[in-house]
């Protein structure tokens, strides 16, 4: 068995019922993965710290901070297990949630940008630790690594096989390359176990291989986080898309309305979300992608407030007139002198789009007199009640 922490194999798929035995194998093989990979990350933290070079300190210093960030998240993961596992307390759906937690993403929702490494789920990102964790050992020269050429060898098969599988998953049309690393892999690893049957010392062979296949294997596993990543976010785009393409019609619409009732009437543009193209599947195009389409939703959302802003100060300035009308009828004391103010203002009113400017300045010269003769007007719904969508009523 190697002295170092090695992933368990995770049970069932995602939201799959597993029986409550296998699930607690692994998280106890888990607990005892996360206490001795802390360890181990501590090891070669100092390790790291202690180089002499500053350029060897630059070099491997990502790889032991991604190597943290993917410990904390596997922790916090773990955490989330035990606490849904509750001492066995589980039914169907527990276990089912349980599955969905392991092979689900760790990276959380709206953390978009965050970074790729987290993009990845629960043995994934136990398998890239371990990769990691392997690469760094190699490349800090640690002393204690496992001695034994043959376990080595073994496990470098095992690893081989998980980067063909790694490889398998790419797209056929960018393979090629992928496939020529994986390749060469192979045909060194079977150099170095021939050498290991004839009885040759291949120490120096291993440390270096094992650090090309954690390195590999590491990327293979972030790119193909990063294009399941993609896919998502694809998905995403669609449905803003379709969402944007529906409110960008309905303000549109509301901006001709305002535009047709009111003056002066605001002068925003609509944005037209299919001015922006197909969506790109490239994940650097399809990230600028989606950054274009925040910009579009606000400008969406500042067209919609803003003429419906418009529209509900012309429906609060009508609502005010026909309450001062009302107060300032022939019973009112006031007697013929609004009458023809009153009739100005119904008169702009009827007439569109109506001058906004002109029917405040009536509105106010009635509430100025009607303040004056202390004659009481109700007050009537202002344009935050009121809603642009129904209109004045006629």
């Amino acid at each position: 068995m190697s002295t170092y922490a090695v992933s368990p194999t995770a049970p069932g798929s995602l939201g799959t019922d597993v029986p409550p035995r296998e699930l607690l194998r692994y998280l106890d093989a888990m607990i005892t993965w996360k206490g001795q990979r802390r360890s181990e990350l501590e090891d070669l933290d100092r390790a790291a710290i202690a180089l002499e070079s500053p350029q060897e300190r630059a070099a491997v210093t990502p790889d032991v901070t991604l190597s943290m960030t993917l410990w904390q998240a596997v922790s916090d993961r773990l955490e989330l297990l035990m606490a849904t596992w509750d001492n066995g307390r589980v039914e169907e759906s527990d276990r089912r949630r349980i599955t969905t937690l392991i092979w689900g993403s760790l990276e959380q929702p709206g953390s978009r940008g965050a970074g790729q490494a987290l993009a990845v789920s629960l043995p994934e990102a136990c398998r890239l630790s371990d990769s990691l964790a392997s690469s760094l050992r190699s490349r800090l020269r640690l002393d204690g690594a496992d001695p034994r050429a043959s376990e080595r060898v073994g496990a470098l098969r095992q690893q081989l096989a998980r980067i063909a599988d790694q490889v398998a998953l790419i797209p056929s049309k960018r393979r090629q390359s992928a496939a020529q690393a994986h390749a060469l892999l192979e045909r060194r690893l079977e150099d170095v176990a021939d050498r290991l049957r004839r009885g040759g010392d291949v120490v120096g062979f291993l440390g270096p291989l094992e650090a090309e296949a954690a390195t590999t294997e590491r990327d293979l596993i972030v790119a193909a986080s990063a294009r399941a990543h993609a896919k998502v976010e694809h998905a995403q785009a669609t449905r803003e898309v379709a969402e944007l393409s529906a409110r960008g019609q309905a303000v549109r619409a509301l901006a001709e309305r305002a535009r047709a009732r009111v003056q002066p009437a605001p002068t925003l543009g609509v944005p037209d979300v299919t001015a922006l193209g197909d969506i790109p599947s490239d994940p650097d195009e399809l990230s600028a992608y989606l950054t274009r389409l925040e910009r579009v939703d606000r400008a969406l959302t500042m067209a919609q407030t803003t003429y419906a802003a418009a529209l509900a100060r012309r429906e609060d300035l009508v609502q005010q007139a026909r309450a001062l009308a009302s107060a300032l009828g022939p019973d009112s004391g006031a007697g013929s002198a609004m009458v023809p103010l009153v009739q100005q203002t119904e008169r702009l009113i009827a007439d569109e789009p109506t001058d906004l400017t002109q029917l405040e300045a009536l509105v106010q010269a009635q509430q100025s007199f009607a303040r004056t003769m202390g004659i009481t007007v109700d007050p009537a719904p202002t344009g935050s009640t009121a809603d642009p969508s129904k209109g004045d009523a006629r």
